[in-house]
């Protein structure tokens, strides 16, 4: 029996400054249809999405809905300014008597709907739009970024709200846990046009690369047959005076084609250097605790980061995960406990507020007005990973166009703006690379890019993040930040975790390689003041603090000679040309790995007590 269609787009074109977004689009959405709504930032998602909403007029074409048919569309950038509350905003479309729609939606989306407009965070202000799309229930919903904003916990409740309901639905989303959850249909918008699978998202990625391969192969046998006949055309000079005017229109009718065809934009050739090596213990945190007035944000925590691991902090939203990396990265200090770092630490930072970017500069003094990045006395270069680079050149690695450059980053998408900070950040070599909700606003193919370079990247991760995948993808510990100050480590990603903690209940299996110190219980008065009394750091001995200042030179030299061992040993034939000498330099470096283990232990500890 066939669905009845709830929107239908026919022949539809709209075009912006000259270039198209969409041209002759033909689509029905029906009854039932659950649609992830994909391409690149950029590429009209949002602007299709408006013209579905009516609130977008196409050049051509036309938009017809049966009447009596509902469409909603939550916007990421709602106007609240007519109303005083998130809560008044929410339920200003509902009939009398039925404002209970909205606070379930907000406990839910996890919103205070007494919160003043005026007071509210963009975040909040998403939420109660999302809350007011979800308590109209209308037939069609049109959702642009819903999970934006959101934390896990949300995340999932609003995954059951849209596994349950009824109606139809258009999702765009960077989220591919969410994506393939939820949808049965694909549309990809790709270089003005849309395509459609009656696939779900999980299905993507095949049908894009197969889309592109047959792409590629037909424009290399247009190719061809171009070359094949401008061979001819030149050859025909000579062995015939009066060519043949048809094949000649042939052939310039072959190349118009070619010229019109659209190539696919590459990937932004965004790269990480780590610069130079950290000591192997990175941050170690013993018994931080942390709380704001009557709330406790932390309970006494114990962490141990090495070189290389990729540590992800999750949790609900305002539960402490920004306050908790803050505190190990030595930006805040804990109110007990302490916090030692190892050597030759080089730290970048990705922050959720995009802070480091002025809304009123341009993106070229972004780049220029960055004193690490300034190159003296030329005002259109900047330094990159060590080597200049023209500001227009580098833009074009992170996929801005030369007319981008001289506009104010205000203008920028969100999206946009993640990848000038990307720019930014990774200009610079970094061991130690902190990324607070990378992944909002990103589309999926630089969500791509992004994890693939995060797993060549020789540096130590820090991450915060909503999106389930990414973790699995980037993550090999995780630290869950589960309320009341708690917080607990678990070895492997998001599912790792879950896993985890479903077959030990509240009580998880911590990572062996990170030992984590479990919140420990209320101590009486007395045990408290003498676990304080044995704890109480003693001062430096005169030998000790010139332990403490030889032991750096030492470190260095160890990692030279380790570095030369390396070397030594990586000649595939050494073993079998000269197996004494091999066995002498293995045995060497084993020994000089154990001694930079031991030295670099002895100055964190010898550190950290004149640090007390």
């Amino acid at each position: 029996m066939a669905r009845a269609p709830l929107l239908q787009l026919t022949d539809l074109s709209l075009s912006f400054g000259g270039h198209p977004v969409f041209d002759n689009l033909s689509l029905t959405l029906q009854q039932g249809d659950r649609v992830a709504l994909v391409g690149r930032n950029g590429s009209g998602k949002s602007t299709l999405m408006k013209v579905m909403a009516g609130l977008v007029e196409p050049d051509r074409g036309a938009v017809v809905m049966p009447a009596g048919t509902s469409v909603g569309y939550m916007e990421q950038d709602p106007d609240l300014s007519a109303f005083a509350t998130l809560g008044a905003y929410a339920a200003a479309a509902l009939p009398e008597g039925e404002a209970y729609r909205v606070e379930m939606a907000a406990e839910g989306l996890k919103f205070d709907p007494d919160r003043p407009v005026a007071t509210a965070s963009g975040g909040e202000r998403r939420r109660a739009a999302l809350a007011r799309l979800l308590a109209q229930a209308p037939d069609l919903m049109l959702l642009d970024e819903p999970t934006n904003h959101l934390d896990i916990e949300a995340i999932g409740w609003l995954e059951e709200q849209l596994a349950e309901t009824r109606a139809a639905f258009v999702l765009i989303s960077h989220d591919r846990a969410f994506l393939r959850a939820l949808t049965r249909a694909t549309l990809w918008i790709d270089r003005g046009e849309v395509r459609r699978q009656d696939r779900g998202f999980g299905g993507f990625e095949d049908w894009r690369e197969a889309t592109w391969a047959a792409e590629d192969a037909a424009r290399h046998k247009l190719d061809r047959k171009i070359k094949a006949e401008a061979r001819w055309a030149v050859e025909g000079i000579s062995a015939r005076r009066k060519r043949n005017q048809g094949r000649v229109r042939a052939l310039a009718a072959l190349r118009a084609e070619r010229s019109a065809q659209i190539r696919r934009q590459g990937a932004a050739a965004m790269a990480l250097d780590s610069g130079q090596q950290s000591g192997r213990q990175v941050i170690i945190a013993r018994g931080i605790t942390k709380r704001f007035d009557d709330r406790v944000i932390l309970r006494p925590f114990d962490l141990r980061v090495r070189r290389g691991d990729r540590v992800a902090f999750v949790g609900p939203n305002g539960v402490g995960k920004t306050t908790l990396i803050r505190m190990l990265t030595g930006e805040i200090p804990p109110d007990s406990g302490s916090v030692a770092h190892g050597t030759k630490l080089d730290i970048a930072v990705f922050d959720q507020a995009r802070a480091g970017l002025d809304d009123q500069m341009t993106l070229w003094e972004a780049l220029t007005g960055d004193p690490e990045m300034r190159v003296s006395g030329r005002s259109d270069q900047v330094m990159v990973r060590g080597a200049p680079r023209h500001v227009l050149s580098y833009l074009k690695d992170f996929l801005f166009d030369e007319t981008q450059a001289r506009s104010p980053v205000r203008s920028l998408s969100g999206g946009e703006k993640a990848r000038l900070l990307l720019a930014r950040i990774m200009a610079h070599p970094s061991n130690l690379l902190v990324l607070d909700e990378p992944t909002n606003d990103l589309d999926i193919e630089t969500l791509d890019l992004l994890q693939d370079i995060l797993g060549d990247y020789d540096g130590t991760v820090l991450l915060v993040s909503h999106d389930r995948d990414f973790i699995d993808r980037v993550a090999d510990i995780t630290v869950a930040m589960e309320g009341d100050g708690r917080a607990v480590v678990y070895a492997g990603g998001w599912s790792d975790y879950r896993t985890q903690r479903g077959a030990a209940g509240a009580v998880a299996a911590p990572d062996t390689r990170s030992p984590v110190t479990a919140p420990t219980p209320p101590r009486s008065a007395d045990a408290e003041r003498s676990r304080r009394a044995v704890a109480k750091p003693q001062r430096l001995s005169f030998t000790e603090r010139h332990r403490l200042d030889s032991l750096p030179d030492e470190i260095t030299r160890l990692e030279a000679e380790i570095a030369r061992l390396g070397e030594f040993l990586s000649d595939p034939d050494l073993f079998a040309t000269a197996p004494a000498k091999f066995e002498k330099a293995s045995a060497a470096l084993a020994d000089r790995q154990h001694a930079l283990s031991a030295a670099e232990e002895e100055w964190l500890s010898l550190a950290e007590r004149n640090e007390g």
